[in-house]
Protein backbone atom coordinates (compact mmCIF):
# COMPACT_ATOMS: atom_id res chain seq x y z
CA UNK A 1 0.00 0.00 0.00
CA UNK A 2 2.86 1.99 1.00
CA UNK A 3 4.35 1.39 -2.26
CA UNK A 4 1.55 1.98 -4.48
CA UNK A 5 0.90 5.51 -2.80
CA UNK A 6 4.82 6.86 -3.37
CA UNK A 7 4.56 5.00 -6.86
CA UNK A 8 1.53 7.31 -7.41
CA UNK A 9 3.54 10.49 -5.99
CA UNK A 10 6.35 9.76 -8.13
CA UNK A 11 3.97 9.53 -10.96
CA UNK A 12 1.97 12.59 -10.42
CA UNK A 13 5.81 14.26 -10.61
CA UNK A 14 6.73 12.63 -13.59
CA UNK A 15 3.10 13.87 -15.72
CA UNK A 16 4.35 17.17 -14.59
CA UNK A 17 7.33 16.99 -16.26
CA UNK A 18 6.16 15.38 -19.20
CA UNK A 19 2.27 17.04 -19.55
CA UNK A 20 2.52 20.71 -19.77
CA UNK A 21 -1.68 20.22 -18.48
CA UNK A 22 -0.23 18.75 -15.59
CA UNK A 23 0.45 21.01 -12.06
CA UNK A 24 1.94 19.60 -9.12
CA UNK A 25 2.88 22.24 -6.39
CA UNK A 26 5.79 20.01 -5.18
CA UNK A 27 6.59 16.69 -3.15
CA UNK A 28 3.82 17.60 -0.31
CA UNK A 29 1.15 18.36 -2.56
CA UNK A 30 2.07 14.58 -5.10
CA UNK A 31 1.71 13.22 -1.40
CA UNK A 32 -1.38 14.63 -0.43
CA UNK A 33 -2.94 14.24 -4.15
CA UNK A 34 -1.93 10.18 -4.33
CA UNK A 35 -3.51 10.12 -0.90
CA UNK A 36 -6.54 11.59 -2.10
CA UNK A 37 -6.47 9.12 -5.24
CA UNK A 38 -6.13 6.29 -3.71
CA UNK A 39 -9.42 7.11 -1.71
CA UNK A 40 -11.57 8.68 -4.44
CA UNK A 41 -10.36 5.14 -6.47
CA UNK A 42 -11.88 3.31 -3.45
CA UNK A 43 -14.75 4.63 -3.03
CA UNK A 44 -16.02 6.60 -6.17
CA UNK A 45 -14.45 4.79 -8.69
CA UNK A 46 -16.15 1.19 -8.37
CA UNK A 47 -19.58 3.21 -8.64
CA UNK A 48 -18.46 5.27 -11.77
CA UNK A 49 -17.20 1.53 -13.15
CA UNK A 50 -20.31 -0.32 -12.36
CA UNK A 51 -22.77 2.58 -14.45
CA UNK A 52 -20.52 2.85 -17.36
CA UNK A 53 -20.07 -1.00 -17.71
CA UNK A 54 -22.09 -1.18 -21.20
CA UNK A 55 -19.51 1.48 -22.66
CA UNK A 56 -16.55 0.18 -21.24
CA UNK A 57 -17.38 -3.41 -22.91
CA UNK A 58 -18.11 -1.66 -26.06
CA UNK A 59 -15.19 0.09 -26.00
CA UNK A 60 -13.43 -2.86 -25.04
CA UNK A 61 -12.03 -1.41 -21.69
CA UNK A 62 -10.70 1.64 -23.29
CA UNK A 63 -13.31 3.87 -21.44
CA UNK A 64 -11.48 3.10 -18.31
CA UNK A 65 -8.85 5.23 -18.87
CA UNK A 66 -11.45 8.34 -19.07
CA UNK A 67 -13.04 7.26 -15.59
CA UNK A 68 -9.55 7.36 -14.45
CA UNK A 69 -8.80 10.89 -15.86
CA UNK A 70 -12.19 12.03 -14.15
CA UNK A 71 -10.73 10.55 -10.77
CA UNK A 72 -7.74 12.75 -11.80
CA UNK A 73 -10.09 15.56 -12.61
CA UNK A 74 -12.08 15.03 -9.58
CA UNK A 75 -8.43 15.00 -7.46
CA UNK A 76 -7.48 18.13 -8.87
CA UNK A 77 -10.70 19.85 -7.65
CA UNK A 78 -10.25 18.78 -3.75
CA UNK A 79 -6.32 19.24 -3.58
CA UNK A 80 -4.68 22.25 -3.87
CA UNK A 81 -1.59 22.96 -5.52
CA UNK A 82 -2.76 19.81 -8.00
CA UNK A 83 -4.28 20.34 -11.34
CA UNK A 84 -5.19 18.70 -13.81
CA UNK A 85 -6.10 21.12 -16.75
CA UNK A 86 -8.42 19.01 -19.29
CA UNK A 87 -9.72 15.62 -20.01
CA UNK A 88 -7.10 14.41 -22.67
CA UNK A 89 -4.02 15.23 -20.11
CA UNK A 90 -5.84 13.38 -17.44
CA UNK A 91 -6.04 10.48 -20.11
CA UNK A 92 -2.21 10.84 -20.56
CA UNK A 93 -1.51 11.16 -16.64
CA UNK A 94 -3.47 8.18 -16.27
CA UNK A 95 -1.56 6.28 -18.66
CA UNK A 96 1.68 7.57 -16.82
CA UNK A 97 0.53 6.47 -13.54
CA UNK A 98 -0.05 2.70 -15.10
CA UNK A 99 3.30 2.47 -16.20
CA UNK A 100 5.11 3.78 -13.37
CA UNK A 101 3.12 1.39 -11.45
CA UNK A 102 4.29 -1.79 -13.46
CA UNK A 103 7.51 -0.02 -12.85
CA UNK A 104 7.54 -0.27 -9.27
CA UNK A 105 5.65 -3.30 -8.84
CA UNK A 106 8.00 -5.26 -10.96
CA UNK A 107 11.22 -3.31 -9.20
CA UNK A 108 9.89 -3.94 -5.52
CA UNK A 109 7.54 -6.18 -4.76
CA UNK A 110 4.87 -8.81 -6.41
CA UNK A 111 1.33 -7.59 -6.93
CA UNK A 112 -0.88 -8.33 -3.90
CA UNK A 113 -3.77 -9.32 -5.92
CA UNK A 114 -2.00 -11.88 -7.42
CA UNK A 115 -0.69 -13.09 -4.06
CA UNK A 116 -4.21 -14.39 -2.47
CA UNK A 117 -5.74 -15.91 -5.85
CA UNK A 118 -6.76 -19.70 -5.41
CA UNK A 119 -5.52 -22.12 -7.61
CA UNK A 120 -2.82 -20.93 -7.21
CA UNK A 121 -0.04 -23.61 -9.28
CA UNK A 122 3.69 -22.52 -8.08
Amino acid sequence: MILSWIATAIALLVGDQLLSGVFVGGIFSALIAALVLGLVNMTIKPILFILTLPINLLTLGLFTFVINAMMLGLVSWIVPGFEVRSLLTGIGLAIIIAIVHAIAVSLFGKDRRREHQPFDMR
